[in-house]
């Protein structure tokens, strides 16, 4: 039997807006009858606008995560025009969905696993059938992503930078 996903309302509000201040992002709380401005997938998922996090008290965390992650991942150029749809390419998809479990680690009482749980019902895919067998057995090039760019340290924790310096790799990707 699956948990209902862990929910952005209540005594996760505060911890989240403070977690993403450190990444320059700020929260707009949306009421619960109006559609989320910047949602890419609709109803209560997440939207993203320029350093806005749009969200209700029914929004996913792990849908909340997800698009500040991509917001802390993308380069300065794409953040810039930022607007519903964060774009980028595979390796840097697989490092969103990377950060955004490491980041469930900072809210008590969520965690990995919890964050892991709710990605697997929500319907991400990964190559080993589930989040945890992905992130513990398959995601080293995620993780080399993140620390060749600065997001995370060497032993796997935020270092609270956003992405800054595209790489070659990343130049290309944003030319195709």
């Amino acid at each position: 039997m699956s948990l209902p996903p862990v929910l952005c309302a209540d005594s996760l509000a505060t911890p989240l807006a403070q977690l993403v201040s450190r990444y320059g992002l700020r929260i707009a709380h949306v009421t619960p009858e109006d559609p989320i401005p910047g949602s890419f997938w609709g109803d209560s998922e997440a939207g993203l606008v320029g350093n806005t996090l749009y969200l209700r008290d029914d929004t996913p965390l792990h849908s909340a995560l997800h698009e500040a992650s991509h917001y802390i991942c993308m380069t300065p150029q794409r953040r810039n025009g930022l607007h519903t749809d964060a774009g980028g390419d595979y390796a840097e998809e697989n490092a969103v969905c990377y950060l955004q479990i490491l980041l469930a680690g900072q809210f008590p009482g969520v965690g990995r696993r919890r964050m892991q749980q709710d990605m697997d019902n929500w319907g991400y895919t990964f190559r080993l059938g589930s989040a945890a067998a992905w992130f513990e057995q398959d995601a080293e090039d995620a993780f080399e992503w993140l620390l060749q760019r600065h997001i995370i340290d060497n032993d796997g924790q935020p270092t609270w930078n956003l992405h800054i310096n595209p790489s070659n790799e990343d130049l290309l990707a944003e030319s195709r």
